[in-house]
């Protein structure tokens, strides 16, 4: 994760690591000190004072240290998030077709939050079980030389084993991330066909898919925490083990007089503190681990390479726009089979068909939201998947069939493609489409705010018309049936504005209804092949 937030976060980790191993080593000298002075019968004040203030600064470098990784981790999941969310929009819908867009949602969820164990635990964890072992090496060689030897021999034995166990937790863990990632896949798409599954009587199929992928999902989570389990008894027993393997020759040394009572108490409570960190780092890596799964995921979606733009300039605005023989896929599916179309400069086709015939995904194709399997898309004889999309969409107007409106007033959703537009030629579009006057009788006009109040579907899908209004500089219009669940006021309103709009312009509708068709120099059917059977009749 190559971003800012991380390496500041990481250069405040390293100097709390820093602190905190001084505070470690004054620590345990001074209480040394201040036993040793018990023992002989005597308080050394100046010890006393320094073990409490050493005691004390420890525990609010603690707290401070929780609530400045709390804060970091929060900072650092929202730029992923921004990151994850600018990457999908700049692809386009056709980049999360399939189960896409199920698996970034979990991923910029659930994904997003599970590095909470790794900024919050794991990475302060590594600073710590980085600078605390050498200054207390330092130490015990600066005590006494033979137990600094024995530690700095038995400390590697905490790491080979945490590495060891953590292999197999990874893939582990892996593998239970994709397969949460799987559920969120199939979840999503059971969700938004949910309605289609119950007219068809498939909705308790997909039902147990789901159901099946979430017990598995719970069997890789019981597995991973069963060897996490095993990992951090592990992992307690070597650092026993090696404490003792200090511990029992300082206390013979003592007893035969080769040690200091000062000296020996030093090295017994510096001993475990060198260990400490290091198995704390083992606990907090497998707490880590779904995070670390989940971030080389979205590593790797960021560094997807977008579609490489091979033309140095798009084609003229009223250059024809041809598809030569396409072929376009979802998985399995093929949405359009060898389709062949010439769309000449200000001709106006109406795309006709069966549902499913893959007329919308012929305007996803222009729209740059699918991508063809076969054939090109060509503009102006130059390759769609070469251009700029960001510059080939600025002279698109799209109406979809369902419009959506923002959180946001009028004024700001009629605007969402030309953000800059002042207020009088926002009126103007909305005027145009035949949105002004339902709009002024809104409780604050063009400022109302649509998140407080709903509007009926022939007002929403004026106010998307105002959108394309608002694209002045829109040569080719795309409808994809504009008209579609409109009363009949509405779909009149919609249809003149749509066909004023495109006076002078090449458009493509997407169009069941008379009123629509009405509008076309060309009728096209669209049944995953096109042919032209008639000409339509001229507007």
């Amino acid at each position: 994760m190559r971003i800012g937030p991380v390496r500041r976060y990481a250069i405040v980790l390293a100097a709390s690591a820093l602190l905190a191993a001084v505070l470690v080593v004054t620590q345990a000298v001074s209480l040394a000190t201040l036993l040793a002075a018990a023992a002989g019968g005597r308080l050394d004040r100046a010890a006393l004072v320094v073990a409490l203030a050493a005691v004390l600064l420890r525990a609010v470098h603690a707290g401070a240290l929780t609530a400045i990784a709390g804060r970091s981790a929060a900072g650092v999941k929202a730029h992923l998030r921004e990151e994850l969310l600018d990457s999908a929009a700049r692809r386009g819908p056709g980049w999360l077709a399939g189960r896409r867009a199920g698996e970034l949602a979990t991923l910029a969820g659930r994904g997003v939050d599970g590095l909470d164990g790794y900024l919050t635990g794991y990475l302060p964890q590594v600073f710590l079980a980085a600078f605390v072992p050498l200054a207390v090496l330092g130490w015990l060689a600066l005590t006494d030389f033979t137990s600094a030897v024995v530690v700095a021999l038995t400390l590697p034995l905490i790491p080979v084993f945490g590495i060891l166990v953590g292999k197999a937790t990874g893939a582990r863990t892996q593998r239970q991330w994709d397969l949460l990632g799987r559920l969120g896949g199939h979840f999503l798409d059971t969700v938004r066909g949910l309605p289609t599954l119950r007219a068809f009587g498939r909705s308790s199929a997909y039902v147990r898919r789901v159901r099946a992928t979430a017990e598995a999902y719970r069997g890789a989570t019981m597995r991973t925490l069963r060897l996490a389990f095993l990992s951090a008894l592990v992992l307690e027993l070597v650092a026993t083990v090696s404490v003792a393997l200090v511990a029992v020759p300082v206390g013979l040394r003592l007893l035969h007089g080769g040690l200091t009572l000062a000296a020996a108490l030093v090295v017994l409570l510096l001993a475990p503190e060198a260990y400490l960190p290091l198995r704390a780092l083992g606990t907090k890596f497998h707490a880590s681990q779904e995070g670390l799964a989940a971030a080389a995921q979205i590593h790797a979606v960021l560094l997807e390479p977008p579609s490489a733009t091979t033309e140095p300039r798009l084609p003229a605005a009223d250059a024809a726009v041809v598809l030569d023989r396409v072929e376009v896929r979802y998985g399995d599916t093929i949405a359009l089979r060898d389709a062949t179309l010439e769309i000449e400069p200000g001709d106006r086709v109406a795309l006709v068909g069966p549902s499913g015939g893959g007329k919308s995904t012929l305007l996803a194709l222009l729209l740059g939201f699918a991508t063809p399997s076969a054939g090109r898309v060509l503009v102006g004889g130059a390759d769609l998947a070469g251009l700029d999309l960001a510059a080939w969409r600025a002279r698109l107007a799209w109406l979809p069939q369902r419009p959506h409106l923002f959180a946001g007033t009028v004024a700001d959703n009629i605007r969402l493609g030309a953000p800059d537009a002042p207020l009088d030629e926002v009126v103007a579009a909305a005027v145009a489409a035949e949105a002004d006057g339902f709009v002024r009788a809104l409780p604050r006009g063009y400022d109302t705010d649509l998140s407080a109040h709903g509007l009926s579907s022939g007002q929403r899908q004026r106010l998307a018309m105002a959108r394309a209004w608002l694209r002045r500089d829109a040569a080719l219009l795309l409808f994809d049936e504009p008209t579609a669940r409109l009363d009949p006021a509405s779909e009149a309103a919609v249809v003149a504005s749509a066909a004023r709009l495109a006076a002078g312009r090449t458009a493509l509708f997407v169009a069941h209804r008379p009123a629509l068709l009405s509008i076309a120099t060309r009728t096209v059917t669209v049944d995953g092949a096109l042919t032209e059977p008639r000409p339509a009749v001229a507007a």
